[in-house]
């Protein structure tokens, strides 16, 4: 079943832009509050993943503010980084973050949809995604058109968030995710459905061994998953 933002008739790419447009300007606020900042912790992780690599051209899927592509830059130094999104409220926000670091010249935000990517095939040696290919319309057509733009060996990363296995954690979790942060989000964001979305959403995504099953029919190999913080979120990669 699909899972929209606001209703089950319209165009899901539409609503999720909409959604984010909405609470953009609290967004990172709300992340940290809402994760208790554990979500800063899980980033670096996942850009550690590539560290080793040295990339030169790096793809930040669903960019957001910019988190991952600032944080990017600062552990790997790229010689370029571009984020995207279709939230072009997010993208301003991040572009207020990137200009106060003084780094507008190493990375460039535009806006882009990543089931159609404007960019040429072997473009890019990495593309990121951090809690984003749920919200994509057609996960199978964004999934392969991230693989075309990867240059052959490219490395794929996503971070997202997953569904929390072990008892009582599941259990505890869920009530906290389905209940009590919807609430603290409608309080801060004005907006009553973005984080009813988000349980639905990850209840809804397939997560673990299904997405990984996704990531190869897309045409990615030695694609693995790894847990964090009991199984909130995982860190999944693959390679062109």
């Amino acid at each position: 079943m699909e899972i929209k933002p606001y209703n089950e008739t319209g165009n899901k790419k539409a609503q999720v832009e909409e959604m984010f447009d909405n609470i953009a300007p609290s967004y990172d606020l709300l992340n940290r509050v809402l994760t208790i900042g554990i979500d800063t912790i899980w980033r670096k992780k996942a850009i550690r993943t590539i560290k080793n690599i040295n990339p030169s051209r790096l793809l930040d899927i669903a960019t957001g503010t910019a988190d991952v592509a600032i944080e990017a830059f600062k552990y790997i130094n790229p010689e370029h980084i571009t984020g995207i999104d279709i939230s072009q409220e997010m993208l301003d926000v991040g572009q207020k973050k990137i200009e106060k670091k003084g780094l507008k010249d190493k990375i460039t935000l535009k806006k882009d949809d990543s089931e159609d990517l404007s960019f040429n095939d072997n473009t890019f040696d990495v593309a990121t995604a951090s809690f984003g290919v749920r919200n994509f319309g057609d996960l199978d057509k964004g999934l392969m058109e991230i693989n075309r733009v990867l240059k052959p060996g490219g490395q794929f990363v996503v971070l997202e968030f997953t569904k929390p296995t072990v008892f009582p954690f599941k259990q505890l979790f869920n009530i906290y995710f389905k209940y009590i942060l919807p609430v603290i989000g409608k309080f801060k964001s004005k907006d009553s459905r973005a984080y009813e979305y988000l349980y639905e959403s990850v209840q809804a995504f397939p997560d673990y061994d299904l997405f990984l099953t996704r990531m190869r029919s897309a045409g990615f190999k030695d694609c693995t998953y790894k847990k964090l913080s009991l199984g909130i979120c995982a860190i999944y990669q693959g390679f062109k």
